[in-house]
């Protein structure tokens, strides 16, 4: 079935066709009619699959068509998700489907000032998209008020229990009318995501669009088994190899992240590297140069993971294993989007191979291996334009980071 062939209205119609998108995908397919009809849904679907316009485009239709005349004041549907990041990209999905629309939708976050989402917010809209701490900050001052509220939407439920937003949860309900549609989305599920969804939502339709390998099948995946201190330069002959891939690095922490940086940023590789202690103008303007493609490397922690829609993302590099198996799966879904083909590479050292073992475990198969012999091991090696630093340098390299963490200025010893 098509889109042109749903009785939405016109202007949701002609803005799916210029965003190119003509059929819907299984998890649209199956959610979008339960939604239009007003039921609680339960819907477990990997990343990638295009949930969030799941619940967008039936949302909007049902708020363009409630009234033809004025619609009385209020936020008509919230959406709560775990990260600044996802709640952007979700308004970004309302926006573009809803153009031409009388739906309003608007983001609310933490981590930037709050004088401009209040004037937003007084204006009036119909749709909100928010993390819970800003949002409950906003509510307990008055500017968010949730009494016309009757469809809340849930999105990551498990990334928001991983993060401890639990209760916050539990404590919007409150806000609400007693009467209204539940949409919960994630992308596992387990004891505690089944207990907590059922705690909210009341006799709801499961769906579950999850193949046995979580991993989309848009994406070749492989691991090769590489020494720590050797990973900068498989990396930085991925990127010369590449000259006009879009590649997204993930490594485990911050201090990680800004040595990897300066690592390609010593053999001329120009980066963008973003992790969670980066202020929230930073995080954007960062997205937004790797977006459009004005640099085509970002280094990143997991705080890119989730929620983050990249376009044509050609290569996603585990550059460390991640500490937790499903993380693997958000981070490789960063590539394969949609339609498109994708390419995810692992690098393993020895002291990782336990973290390979769990996630092996948790896709439900081996990860191909991609082996190298040793000459071609050397080669990459030594064929780097970067140079072996010894303990000093990578001293003096993390000095600016450790400086910040610890707010030691320039000149004055740290105590």
């Amino acid at each position: 079935m098509k889109f042109s062939q749903y009785h939405f209205v016109d202007e949701i119609k002609d803005n799916l066709e210029l965003m190119g998108f003509k059929k819907p995908t299984d998890i649209q397919y199956k959610c979008i009619p339960n939604i239009l009809r007003g039921e609680d849904l339960l819907a477990i679907a990997q990343t990638g699959t295009g949930k969030t316009a799941a619940f967008a485009i039936p949302i909007l239709h049902i708020l363009q068509t409630r009234s033809h005349t004025k619609r009385p004041d209020g936020i008509k549907c919230l959406v709560m998700v775990p990260t600044r990041e996802l709640a952007l990209q979700i308004h970004e999905v309302f926006v573009s489907i809803g153009r031409n629309t009388r739906v309003t939708s608007y983001a609310v976050y933490g981590g930037v000032e709050q004088g401009p989402q209040i004037a937003k917010l007084e204006r009036g809209i119909d749709v909100l998209i928010a993390t819970p701490g800003r949002m409950f900050d906003l509510v307990n001052q008055g500017y968010i008020r949730l009494g016309r509220t009757d469809i809340l939407i849930l999105d990551e439920a498990d990334h928001m229990l991983d993060l401890g937003f639990l209760k916050d949860i539990k404590d919007v309900i409150r806000f609400l009318p007693k009467k209204h549609q539940t949409l919960f989305f994630s992308a596992t599920i387990d004891e505690e995501i089944k207990d907590l969804a059922y705690s909210l939502v009341k006799n709801p339709v499961r769906i579950q669009v999850s193949p046995k390998d979580p991993v989309s099948k848009n994406v070749d995946h492989s691991v090769m088994f590489v020494k720590m201190d050797d990973k900068r330069f498989f990396l930085e002959r991925l990127v010369k190899e590449n000259p006009d891939a879009k590649i997204l690095v993930f490594v485990r922490t911050r201090v990680r992240c800004e040595r990897v940086h300066a690592a390609m940023e010593r053999v001329g590789i120009t980066s963008l590297h973003m992790h969670g202690s980066k202020e929230q103008k930073e995080r954007l303007a960062v997205l937004n140069e790797f977006r459009k493609g004005n640099v085509r490397l970002l280094i990143a922690t997991d705080v890119s993971a989730r929620g983050i829609d990249i376009a044509d993302v050609d290569f996603v590099v585990n550059y460390d294993l991640p500490e937790y198996a499903e993380t693997y799966v958000h981070r490789v879904g960063r590539t394969g989007r949609g339609t498109k083909r994708g390419i995810a590479y692992s690098f393993c050292d020895e002291s990782e191979k336990s973290l390979l073992s769990a996630i092996e475990e948790y896709i439900g198969k081996k990860v191909k291996v991609l082996s190298v012999e040793q000459d071609d091991y050397k080669e990459v090696v030594d064929l780097s334009g970067g140079k072996t630093m010894d303990l000093k340098q990578i001293l003096e390299e993390l000095a600016p980071v450790q400086n910040k963490r610890y707010g030691v200025k320039k000149g004055k010893p740290r105590k």
